[in-house]
């Protein structure tokens, strides 16, 4: 028998049992469905989740603080004692420098005091970071105005520190003044420390502004970076005594790893030698877990329907076997043997899948337009009210999706109609001419 002789026969055959086909069929349609669309709607939420990460940081960067023998660093500044089991000096940089795939070990420190910067009449603060590098690029940031090369007695702003500035001698209800323009300025910063009877010490500096960092919506916008030196100098004033980096180490590390997809065994790696680590790609990684499984529960859902249709095709099958018995004998009488018989019942069952599959599909496509239209419409209301950046999309349905359902559907049809499919195949002939 001809494959097209095959398909004529299949297609025939379902035409002339339509109701029975279009109510079987209809189970497939809203299985396929349920499942395309749940796990479309959890697609579109991991990436709307993804995308208002987008500000988390540098995935490609590792923060790595000292090993303590009680927990994670709460805080830090003079009269705070805390016992270090891996302390951030220099061994720990040459070892975490080791590592395959890093690319840059940068330590950073802040400042253990408080400041007042003034620029003009205006005042602000914000928080003051040393970076043992000269080349601020090496921290993945880039230049807004100016450059990333930070020699002693400069600092580099970040893009907002410029708003946290104010006119101390402002009256009552008058207007603020506009942020002011930092880059090329040499700001007065007076130093603040406190003596053992709660007495304020001030101590005056000034420092060239060379370079303003582009936003990154991050630590950095809101931070002045000077040289590790300068902070070192400022540390010991704040503190009283000499910065011993061998036993104190530094405060914070930042490693900088060649791929995304080296960092969590980079992170690893450190944890491994006694220090605490952490990167925003295992946040990241944590929401995209997260999302997977939410998949995976939308589409056991969505499952759920195509195995009660599966059981359905299987019930229209062996009906159609029972009321065409005769005919099977028949087409055996005239020549077919057991796999044309049985070729017509699986094409039969597989039509079944695949006209299901291919209505499901549509449908779920249909109704994830209505659902981003109306989704999008009431977020974007909520998004005004807060604030707060609207989703793109709610219902988001890659090309796989579709395609496997389709597939999934049709082979879903094959397999329930094996049975009924088999059982007409080996009918004997002559009983079969004989069955009522």
């Amino acid at each position: 028998m001809k494959l097209l002789d095959l398909l004529g026969l299949i297609g025939s055959n379902l035409a002339r049992r339509k109701g029975r086909v279009a109510l079987t069929t209809i189970g497939v349609i809203i299985g396929t469905a349920a499942v395309v669309l749940l796990v479309s709607l959890g697609v579109g939420l991991q990436q709307n989740a993804e995308s208002q990460l987008g500000g988390i940081g540098d995935l490609t960067r590792v923060m790595v603080y000292p090993g303590f023998s009680e927990g994670p660093v709460v805080a830090s500044g003079p009269g705070v004692v805390m016992e270090q089991t891996a302390p951030l000096n220099q061994a720990a940089i040459d070892a975490i420098t080791a590592i395959p795939g890093v690319t840059a070990v940068i330590p950073q420190d802040y400042f253990m005091g408080g400041a007042t910067i003034k620029a003009g009449r205006l005042e602000g603060g914000s928080s003051i970071i040393g970076v043992g590098t000269d080349d601020l690029g090496q921290l993945g940031v880039t230049a807004a105005q100016g450059e990333l090369l930070l020699p002693r007695g400069t600092i580099i702003v970040g893009s907002q520190v410029a708003n946290n500035f104010y006119d101390p001698r402002a009256r009552a209800g008058q207007e603020a003044p506009a942020p002011p323009d930092l880059y090329g300025q040499t700001l007065s910063i007076e130093l603040i420390k406190w003596d053992s009877e709660g007495t304020e010490i001030r101590k005056k500096t000034r420092a060239r502004v060379v370079g303003v960092l582009e936003e990154i919506q991050d630590e950095p916008d809101w931070s002045i970076f000077m040289p590790m030196s300068d902070l070192e100098g400022y540390n010991a004033w704040a503190t009283g005594q000499r910065i011993d980096r061998d036993k104190t180490g530094y405060n914070t590390i930042i490693v900088k790893v060649a791929d995304v997809d080296q960092v969590l065994d980079v992170a690893d790696q450190i944890t491994a030698l006694g220090f605490q680590a952490w990167s925003p790609q295992s946040f990241v990684e944590g929401i995209s877990s997260f999302y997977l499984v939410l998949q995976v529960a939308f589409g056991s859902m969505g499952a759920i329907a195509l195995l009660v249709a599966a059981i359905g095709i299987a019930n229209t099958m062996t009906m159609a076997i029972l009321e065409r018995t005769r005919e099977i004998g028949l087409m055996k009488a005239v020549g077919a043997n057991n796999r044309h018989v049985l070729a017509i019942f699986l094409g039969e069952a597989a039509g079944i899948g695949f006209l299901g599959g291919l209505g499901g599909v549509i449908i779920s496509w249909a109704l994830g337009q209505v659902l981003n239209v109306l989704v999008i419409s009431y977020m974007a209301g909520q998004a005004v009210e807060t604030g707060g950046l609207p989703p793109t999309s709610a219902v988001i349905t890659p090309l796989w999706l579709p395609l496997s359902a389709l597939l999934f559907a049709t082979l879903m049809g094959l397999f329930s109609g094996l049975y009924p499919a088999l059982s007409a195949a080996t009918l004997a002939p002559m009983a079969a001419l004989k069955y009522e």
